[in-house]
């Protein structure tokens, strides 16, 4: 691993086309037979920044998102697998090859777990690019550069499993209004891509009505676009009457918590564990061959109980898992 120079393929688009083509070398092997220790590789230079690829078990950043298509499918990524547009894969400049990242869309909260087994993208104004697969499970393949989070994870084996695979694992729980906006607030310091738009800002649109749910996906709240050639832009209402209303008392100061699930238990039978869902007010998620049920939740207050429920029914092993 020390001192070895990984191949820096050409990565990174606003409509799914790479900056440049990868550089060539050993034929690519199967990304089943990669999940080995960790590569990092030697500090490399994009437009006169130097990067050195660390391992970092914390990583936590927020930054833009590009993505890349079919036009690089079957090339070598810098991990030396075959690039697979409709993989859920990405490239990063600096994490190991291969990690685990989770990426959130700071425009609706979406969060899907994300394999990185590249290196890119190619230019300096983009944290992270996605292959096709990814962009389209993560809802940004509309055009122009998205605003994300990406946070280094560790997931189950089974999910890892499915990501080598190519195949995509589900969604993560939607992350909170809250946490949302704070992550928004940070990335008021990150220039936005020049390709996006010659003078390319971030606008928040107006918050749309019920949308504080934090399971799913929210239909509101501050969403970004960029404006630019290409850009969608909101199309304005006619505005409607105003209406008096008594003054509504001062509200709360939001919660700031991030949420999670109660792993319940893992069950061989589907029936059986779609019983313990409905019995606990759960959900059941599909892990290789398995199911588990889980119960979400979305502050500490929520897990207490949702953990309380679940041993009360006879499940002394349920542990509570946290999104960070």
């Amino acid at each position: 691993m020390a001192g070895a120079a990984l191949l820096l393929s050409g990565c990174g688009s606003f409509g799914g086309k790479g900056d440049s083509r990868p550089v060539t070398g050993a034929a690519p092997v199967s990304a089943a037979d990669v999940d080995g220790p960790a590569k990092l590789g030697a500090p490399f230079t994009i437009g006169g920044t130097t990067y050195t690829p660390a391992d970092i078990p914390d990583y936590d950043d927020v930054g833009y998102a590009g993505w890349y298509g079919d036009e690089l499918a079957g090339q070598a990524t810098a991990s030396g697998e075959s690039f697979d547009p409709s993989a859920i894969t990405a490239a990063h400049k600096t994490l190991p090859l291969p990690s685990y990242v989770e990426v959130t869309a700071l425009d609706t909260g979406r969060t899907i777990l994300v394999r990185v087994n590249d290196r890119g993208p190619m230019v300096n104004d983009r944290l992270i690019d996605l292959s096709r697969g990814a962009a389209e499970q993560l809802g940004i393949t509309g055009g122009g550069a998205a605003a994300v989070r990406v946070r280094r994870t560790n997931p189950p084996a089974s999910e890892r499993a499915q990501l080598r695979g190519g195949g995509a694992v589900p969604d993560r729980i939607a992350t909170p209004d809250s946490l949302l906006m704070i992550l928004r607030n940070k990335l008021k310091g990150v220039p936005v891509p020049a390709g996006a738009s010659p003078a390319g800002t971030v606008k928040p649109l107006p918050a749309a009505p019920n949308a504080s749910s934090p399971v799913a996906q929210p239909a509101g709240g501050d969403r970004f676009i960029v404006e630019g050639p290409g850009a969608k832009k909101p199309v304005a209402k006619p505005a409607a009457k105003p209406v008096t209303k008594p003054a509504a008392p001062a509200a709360k100061p939001a919660q700031i918590t991030v949420g999670g699930y109660v792993k319940v238990a893992t069950f061989s039978n589907q029936s059986r564990a779609a019983a313990t869902a409905k019995s606990l007010g759960g959900t059941v998620v599909k892990a290789g061959n398995l199911w588990q049920v889980r119960m979400p939740f979305g502050n500490d207050a929520e897990a207490k109980a949702a953990l309380a429920k679940a041993k009360a029914k006879g499940f002394g092993d349920a542990v509570v898992l946290r999104d960070r």
